[in-house]
């Protein structure tokens, strides 16, 4: 289902063949249920979070689509939902009272200067990494979403599209095959043709929800629809210099799939700025060749018995690997950095105010 959907889309979702209550078909399991436990006797409903506007959210319950704002409490405690959280809402008053905590979640740093956690989607079980062939394969780009991905507690699966327009997939498969460690399962599909669309289906099984993360214009909204079994999401032709589809997803939404599942449609992501990752699964090889270095502190410079040297002369291991990890590497160091300096300021604030509270009132 998509809220404020075109009248065949409503109607589609409608004539579902239901065989378990929407809520289950969303996602919610017994885990949930014992989560919620107090909220629901406290007269709380249970909802998800389909789509964040400013202000308000649409949420999916139990008994269909419900416009909510977010209790004042929540906006002043920093708590406010994601797309894809689960939620408690009062049927009377139509408000937010509580966000169920988090199995996974997919977060960036927000763009520009600030050093603030952006949200991308929670409680989802699969991440696709999407990336369209030929002109927008980027090693280095999905280096970058792999180590996001696996900070998540999401399985990342990397998913090549537009296949139809490559003669010979072998390549491009060995080189995402090169990062992936087999650890991480890639899909080749084609919305065009629907070859791997079945197979991509998979991972919905069990009313599971995935997530496609990618730049603009790379299907990922095409995909959508080809899941679906309709038009559901606005597309426009792809451009003829780059074969890069023009950006339509302008929010990120929760969409009920027709055979079961549930997938999180995001806009494109022109820059990925790391909050957190995990560089230990996503670059293990490297990982393991600094933990073969005589010295555990070596900083791989001048070191002697250094493994990531020797590996970067036999070739063993490429330049442009190592030069991604260190990039990487550094740029956590720097958010932790500033993280740690603003929560220094916040307590050195809170301090300020509780010494101001505290001191003796001057006798009139």
């Amino acid at each position: 289902m998509r809220l404020h959907s075109t009248p065949h889309a409503k109607e589609l979702w409608l004539t579902l063949p239901v065989t378990e209550s929407l809520l289950y078909r969303l996602g919610w399991d017994d885990g949930w249920e014992a989560a919620f436990a107090d909220h629901r006797a406290a007269g709380l409903d249970p909802a998800r979070v389909a789509i964040q506007h400013r202000g308000a959210y649409d949420l999916l319950a139990e008994r269909g689509e419900v416009r909510a704002s977010a209790a004042n409490r929540l906006v002043q405690n920093d708590e406010l939902p994601a797309v894809g959280d689960w939620v408690g809402i009062d049927p009377v008053g139509g408000r937010i009272e509580a966000v169920l905590p988090r199995r996974t979640s997919i977060s960036r740093k927000e763009v520009w200067n600030a050093v603030r956690e952006q949200t991308l989607a929670a409680n989802v079980d699969v991440a696709f990494l999407v990336q369209a062939l030929p002109l927008d394969f980027n090693i280095r780009r999905l280096e970058r979403y792999l180590a996001m991905a696996w900070e998540s507690g999401a399985q990342p699966v990397v998913l090549l599209t537009k296949t139809d327009l490559v003669d010979d997939l072998a390549p491009f498969l060995a080189e995402t095959e090169s990062v992936t460690l087999g650890a991480c399962p890639i899909h080749a599909v084609s919305a065009r043709t629907g070859a791997g669309l079945e197979e991509m289906g998979r991972w919905f099984a069990g009313n599971r929800t995935a997530v496609l993360l990618g730049s603009s214009g790379v299907g990922k909204s095409t995909i959508v629809n080809a899941l679906v079994g309709e038009e559901l999401l606005a597309t426009q032709e792809v451009r003829e210099d780059d074969h890069r589809g023009r950006h339509t997803t302008s929010h990120r939404e929760l969409i009920l799939l027709p055979g079961g599942g549930v997938v999180l449609d995001t806009p494109g992501i022109r820059e990925l700025q790391l909050w957190d990752a995990d560089l230990e699964q996503a670059f293990g090889d490297v990982e393991e060749l600094a933990r073969r270095c005589r010295f555990s502190d070596c900083a791989h410079d001048q070191e002697p018995g250094c493994a990531v040297r020797e590996a970067l002369e036999d070739g063993s291991l490429s330049r442009e690997r190592w030069d991604s990890y260190s990039k990487l590497q550094r740029e956590l160091e720097a958010i932790e950095a500033k993280r740690n300096h603003l929560l220094r300021l916040e307590r050195v604030r809170e301090y300020k105010i509780r010494a101001r509270q505290n001191r003796p009132k001057k006798k009139r």
